[in-house]
């Protein structure tokens, strides 16, 4: 039954995924709202809604450790894995609003976590903060997406008859809400069947947070991106993941911490670690982008490398492995500035090509 459970969960998210994408995508067009916005809003919300109904759920059961992993492990998930995998699939173009905006709010927010985490507890005010923030940044993006939006969107609107434009609405917005349905109940019963498959390995409750459930309510935005990424939509793809990331700490950290009945704890190997390691990727994102505006498929490999260091990183931990001290010493100083002094020979060539005396 637990097999079956998640294959069928599976199925169901692949469904779901492009279901969504194609609603999102039009409705993008006919509003007059670009894809990446769409990307960082409908379908940021949608996909992140396993993660808030897993983290909220395991914070009322005392299973804090699972709430917090499941947050931080996700925003981890998706910039390595996520990102890595569209990349893989097709070089994903970077909008300069990313690097502007989003990003270095992605980053900021990490830190706050951190900031709120430094007394052992996030509790419900540290909630309503994040919240209202979530909520004035929404508001910005929808408010310049409409007043800066393409003459291309609107120049389309404007060729859909008055006759049509009611029903173009209500099948784009249905084919939404079908396709935010599928992805939620697939990425329950994949979730269900992980830990499952983890309590009879008798894995860390901490460590499922990280990994297992990480992954799998980050699964939606997997399938989510990679199909955005076949279908040409390469904003979507990308935005989705700074998004979700965005909304994971700002409304699923927010939203858990306000209805926990005593806030969610915070140990000292989260604060000493999970959480700088969670603002390490975000950071890392900056200069990757950077590099011509887009990810390269070397770029997706080098994040896909990480996420399966990371995860090996966890394993050896929590088993206490002999081999722990040596992964570690030879990540910390040979393999983390080799790509450091990579990317960073990288931009500056990028920033050579592009200045005037090139």
């Amino acid at each position: 039954m637990t097999v079956l459970l998640f294959i069928l969960g599976l199925v169901l998210l692949l469904i779901g995924a492009d279901v969504l994408v194609r609603g999102a995508s039009r409705i993008a067009t006919a509003a007059g709202i670009s894809p990446l916005v769409i990307g960082l809003t409908v379908v940021a919300i949608g996909t992140s809604s396993p993660e808030l109904a897993v983290s909220i759920k395991s914070a009322m059961t005392g299973q804090a450790g699972i709430a917090l992993g499941n947050i931080i492990g996700s925003n981890i998930f998706n910039v390595l894995f996520i990102l890595g995998l569209s990349a893989l699939i097709v070089p994903l173009s970077v909008s300069r609003q990313l690097i502007r905006l989003d990003v270095p709010l992605m980053i900021g927010i990490s830190f706050v976590v951190l900031l709120f985490s430094l007394d052992h507890t996030i509790n419900r005010m540290d909630g309503i903060i994040l919240v209202l923030g979530l909520v004035v940044y929404l508001s910005f993006l929808l408010y310049q997406s409409r007043k800066n939006s393409d003459e291309q969107y609107k120049t389309e609107v404007k060729t859909i008859r008055n006759g049509k434009i009611k029903s173009h609405w209500v099948n784009n917005t249905i084919l939404i809400i079908s396709g935010l349905a599928l992805l939620v109940a697939g990425s329950r019963w994949l979730v269900e069947s992980s830990v499952t498959f983890a309590k009879y390995l008798g894995v860390d409750e901490l460590v499922i947070g990280l990994t297992i459930i990480s992954a799998g309510t980050s699964l939606p935005e997997v399938v989510t991106s990679a199909v955005a990424a076949f279908r040409g939509e390469r904003d979507i793809a990308v935005g989705n993941v700074v998004g979700s990331n965005i909304l994971n700490m700002m409304a699923v950290l927010g939203f858990t911490s306000i209805v926990a009945p005593s806030g969610i704890t915070v140990s000292d190997a989260v604060i000493r670690f999970d959480i700088p390691l969670m603002i390490v990727v975000a950071v890392a994102c900056l200069p990757i982008f950077f590099t011509g505006c887009k990810i390269s498929r070397w770029e997706g490999a080098l994040l896909i490398g990480y996420y399966i260091a990371y995860t090996l990183y966890l394993y050896l931990a929590s088993s206490k492995h002999a081999a722990l001290t040596t992964f570690s010493t030879v990540m910390l100083y040979f393999v983390i500035p080799l790509t450091a002094v990579t990317i960073i020979i990288i931009a500056v060539q990028e920033w050579k090509q592009k200045s005037p005396s090139a």
